[in-house]
This record gives structure tokens, C-alpha cells and sequence, in this order.
């Protein structure tokens, strides 16, 4: 992927993210799936009010992408357009969960930060990741 690639991307994350369902944290998060033949296929974090129940942005444009027929993925950007510049790059980056998802689904996939220029791998994220 390219630099211009990879922003229209981190944008499709930012768009989904603005329509997620957080009234608990009020940290909206958007993901943005894009697949071998250049599908986008968007996600953001829904809410719970019993907390185990919530559902991450990745995982959602994951499940939906998979739920199309998607099996090969090339890059994931992922949105936090709520969090506070103090937080950093670990304050935007996906959780365990959706580090371990990222991991058995996506496993190639290039990851976006909306926000930050590097690009990292899932492998990056999950170096000892489970796996059977």
C-alpha cells in the first residue's frame, strides 16, 4: 500500500467511528478492513451497559468483512477520534482481544493508527500471539 492508500483508509476508519455507540466511555472508535480485491468493509465499538458484552471497532469490521465472505486481508486502520493527544500511540492501538482476533484473521495485514505515520504488523502487535 501506499501513503495515499493508507490515509483513504485511516479516513474510512475516522467516518465509521463517528457512528459508534459509546455512551459509557465516550471513546468512539471506528476500524476500517480493506481486503486482497479491495473491499472496505468499516466498524465501530459498540456498547453495553454490562461492560463484558461490548463489542471493539476491529472486531466489528472484522466479523461483518467475514460475514461477506472476505478471507484475505490486506490492511486494517484503526480510529480513536476521542482520545486525548496526552494518551499517545498506546492510548489509539487495538486491545488484546483484538490484537489476538487481528492475529488468526488478519495475519498479514498491514495496521494504521489514524493520526500516526507508521505502519506496524500483527505480529508486531501480538509477538507471541496463541495459536493452533
Amino acid at each position: 500500500m501506499n501513503d495515499s492508500e493508507r490515509e483513504q483508509l485511516a479516513a474510512a476508519a475516522c467516518t465509521a467511528a463517528e457512528g459508534a455507540y459509546a455512551p459509557y466511555s465516550k471513546f468512539r472508535v471506528g476500524a476500517a478492513v480493506l481486503t486482497d480485491d479491495g473491499q472496505v468493509f468499516p466498524g465501530c465499538n459498540v456498547e453495553n451497559a454490562s461492560y463484558g458484552l461490548c463489542l471493539c471497532a476491529e472486531r466489528n469490521a472484522l466479523s461483518t468483512a467475514i460475514a461477506a465472505g472476505a478471507r484475505k486481508f490486506q490492511a486494517v486502520a484503526v480510529a480513536c477520534i476521542d482520545a486525548n493527544a496526552s494518551l499517545g500511540l498506546n492510548g489509539r492501538m487495538p486491545c488484546g482481544a483484538c490484537r489476538q482476533w487481528l492475529l488468526e484473521l488478519a495475519p498479514d495485514a498491514e495496521l494504521i493508527v489514524a493520526g500516526d505515520t507508521r505502519v506496524f504488523t500483527v505480529r508486531e502487535l501480538l509477538p507471541h500471539g496463541f495459536e493452533l
